[in-house]
């Protein structure tokens, strides 16, 4: 079914993909010599790149995109950033969505105000407003804004959009304001891996399916991590454009860079239809591409699949699970039982096998991977096979915008699927952050989303709740509803290919949306809600740091939600402090407290200039080992550190990483980052971003310091020595990563905000 190449390989006209193994294949094929270094540029993402990039080097390269895209969660936070650091217009059309705090279910006005203030924003620097319920923020882009060789960024890790052409990237808030402050997005040239695509799905088969097939074989082994997809191969053409953005916005799960697809008569077609034909453009690979790895996927032997709980890359067929329902299912409970950490919940999934069959409780085909038209429509198809839904399950539907919506009705499907039980609602993202559709205690929900972590279905652990979600196509879930919940593979119930006719119909834009691009009316005044507050301010990085441990996991993997939780903690993102009490809090709930102690101590240094009491013993400890600073104890700074072995899978929301910095953070350590979003937020919030190859020697409350972290980072050193601080004294060897000059300015200003007030007051020198 799917085949990973241990080397890189040879994409020859589009064809015959050669591993980089057997070159003298390719050059029998080829009837000349082949270089390398030349077909590299042979990819569709080279030409793309290239015309994005404006340093005079493809290896370091430095990125401006097309437009940019934000949702509720995180545009007041972005705004807020850019405007302290200088803003005074939007130079690129930024779509502000409001398709995450749709529901004001807590905090009463937060959401609406902080709706307020957005609009309020696009009026005054020239913005793109999309109110709540008119479309979720991928799908809006999709049909408005993504053409070929456009480049997007998003802060939503599922920004995606290679389906229609365009490379689109999901990063924190940081990376959208540089881009506001006429700025760069800098990388090096990434890996590219083909995922080459032949053959034809099997009736029933869906895009989550095809998707989720992939993402169990890449996600865990690293394969595509921060490289770039790049889909190619026939059997893009045995896919429409609909069927291919929902594979495309999984993407996201394998931990990949971005993604980009070959483009054909399908996407002019697509394009077309939302009257936007000259957005497109062939892409196709040249005569010969080379690709640092790649994906063989024959897509006519994808099988109905499933991702159990807690991750879209634990992926089982549908029928391997329903003939191991047991021993798979208990081995999830056994996993389960490490993550959860609380001896008082009994995680069960084997509690819920009836005579040998999975019953499950909830079903939910929502967003911008399963809110798509296609999906619906042929779930619909499914569905009207069946009397009516079982009382004991409940299935909601969430077309991905009103247009979507509204062709759905115009066909009469909508009533057909509220006549079977369903619930249609409007767009909106709760099911995929846990803001929305909570089972029971104990409930298992089957969705087409894009994420199943623990807690982002909206269960609180803490409080004694807990429930679950696995992944699957629309088109099982509704196979599975009309089997009275029982679990179900769609290929036993489809049996032919349907194709549908769509009509897009944007009048609902037109009235609702705010076209304010190119017109910012500097005299409106931005509205703020009560609960919209300013960023605290953070100092620069001192000479010297003494980190005190604040928490210690040792999972395999750490999420962004598990540092901020998503679902009802959301409702204080845009008030940093009120945000920051939640740090964390579904992990380790002591480390908030931890926090706020250790930045009591470096208030206490930096206001009274004195070494605080309850640190007398470690600075003692500190001049035994490097008596050079006894001369200047006050130049060290005191801040909190966490240690993950790998963090940040998952959202791009800054706030993983803001939180900890309001809350007197200066550092992580861990092995590995599991997402290059995730440590671009800890360097756009000014803390260290340091790695290391031993396993961690120090606990919770230990101290470590760093001396000459400051001259370390300005001459470029990679490799850092600090101090164990306890009854005995330890090495520890710590190193980051390259950082560019950019990030080298940010984290010794301590924060991207004071970066940008210094280089504007340097200008105005």
């Amino acid at each position: 079914m799917i085949n990973l190449f241990n080397k890189g390989a040879f994409l020859v006209d589009n064809k015959e993909l050669i591993s980089e193994e057997n070159i003298a294949e390719l050059e029998n094929y080829s009837k000349e010599p082949i270089d390398k270094e030349q077909a590299k540029k042979g990819t569709i993402t080279y030409d793309i790149l290239k015309k994005h990039n404006q340093s005079d080097s493809m290896k370091s390269l430095r990125l401006k995109f097309d437009s940019m895209t934000s949702h509720d969660l995180t545009y007041v936070g972005i705004i807020q950033t850019a405007k302290a650091s200088g803003m005074t217009e939007f130079p690129i059309p930024y779509v502000l969505t409001n398709c995450h705090n749709s529901l004001c279910a807590v905090g009463g006005t937060i959401n609406g105000d902080d709706h307020t203030f957005g609009m309020s924003a696009a009026k005054r620097y020239g913005g793109i407003f999309v109110p709540p319920h008119v479309a979720v923020i991928h799908q809006f882009m999709r049909e408005t804004m993504a053409g070929c060789e456009k480049m997007i960024i998003g802060s939503d890790s599922h920004t995606r959009y290679g389906a229609l052409g365009t490379m689109a990237v999901g990063e924190g808030g940081g990376e959208l304001v540089k881009q506001i402050l006429g700025d760069t997005y800098d990388i090096e040239y990434p890996d590219v891996v083909a995922i080459y695509l032949d053959g034809k799905p099997q009736p029933g088969i869906g895009p989550q399916d095809i998707a989720l097939a992939i993402i169990g074989q890449v996600f865990k082994n690293g394969y595509v991590k921060n490289k770039v997809m790049e889909f190619v191969g026939p059997g893009i053409a045995n896919l429409s454009t609909d069927f291919r953005n929902g594979i495309d916005v999984m993407t996201t799960e394998t931990a990949c860079l971005t993604s980009i697809w070959q483009t054909d008569e399908d996407t002019k077609q697509y394009l077309t239809i939302h009257g936007r034909a000259d957005d497109y453009k062939e892409l196709q690979p040249k005569s010969v591409a080379y690709y640092d790895g790649a994906v063989y996927v024959d897509l006519s032997k994808v099988e109905s699949m499933i991702a159990l709980p807690f991750h879209p890359s634990n992926v089982f067929s549908i029928k391997a699970l329903n003939e191991n329902l047991s021993d798979i299912l208990h081995g999830v409970e056994v996993e389960a039982k490490k993550l959860i950490n609380n001896p008082k919940i009994d995680f069960k999934l084997t509690d819920k096998i009836q005579n040998n069959q999975l019953k499950v409780q909830q079903g939910i085909i929502a967003g911008c991977a399963g809110g798509n038209y296609n999906n619906i429509i042929e779930a619909a198809e499914i569905l009207s096979s069946a009397g009516s839904i079982d009382k004991d399950y409940s299935l909601s539907i969430y077309p991905s915008s009103i247009p979507v919506y509204m062709e759905l009705a115009q066909k009469g499907i909508v009533s057909e699927l509220m006549a079977t039980g369903a619930i249609v609602k409007t767009a909106f993202c709760g099911p995929c952050f846990g803001a929305g559709d909570t089972p029971s205690n104990n409930g298992l929900s089957i969705r087409h989303t894009t994420r199943n972590f623990i807690n982002r279905d909206g269960s609180k652990p803490g409080n004694g709740q807990m429930t679950s979600v696995a992944l699957m196509d629309a088109r099982s879930i509704a196979a599975t509803t009309i089997n009275n919940g029982i679990l179900t593979p769609a290929t036993e119930v489809v049996k032919d290919y349907p194709v549908y006719d769509y009509t897009f119909d944007g009048s609902a834009y037109e009235k609702r949306v705010y076209q304010g691009f190119l017109e910012p009316h500097e005299e409106d005044e931005l509205v703020y809600g009560p609960n919209i507050k300013d960023w605290p301010n953070m100092s620069s990085l001192g000479d010297h740091v003494l980190l005190r441990v604040c928490s210690k996991i040792l999972d395999d993997v750490t999420t962004t939600d598990e540092l901020i939780p998503s679902g009802e903690t959301s409702s204080y993102r845009s008030n940093p402090l009120g945000l920051a009490e939640y740090t964390l809090s579904r992990r380790d709930p002591e480390y908030v407290e931890r926090a706020k102690a250790v930045a009591a101590l470096e208030i206490d240094r930096a206001e009274n200039n004195v070494v605080p009491s309850e640190l007398s013993a470690v600075y003692n400890q500190i001049k035994s080992i490097y008596p050079n600073v006894e001369h200047e104890l006050q130049s060290i700074e005191i801040g909190g550190v966490i240690y993950c072995t790998k963090p940040g899978d998952g959202s791009a929301r800054e706030q993983a990483a803001s939180c900890q910095r309001v809350l007197g953070g200066l550092a992580n350590i861990c092995k590995e980052y599991a997402t290059k979003r995730y440590r671009s937020n800890v360097i756009n919030w000014g803390m260290l971003p340091f790695q290391m190859v031993e396993s961690p020697e120090f606990e919770v409350d230990d101290y470590i310091f760093i001396p000459d972290i400051k001259k370390a980072i300005a001459t470029g050193e990679k490799k850092i020595t600090g101090y164990i601080i306890g009854d005995t004294i330890k090495e520890i060897h710590l190193y980051w990563e390259a950082l560019t000059d950019n990030e080298k300015a940010i984290v010794l200003s301590g924060s991207l905000i004071n970066y940008n007030r210094d280089k504007i007051s340097l200008e105005n020198q």
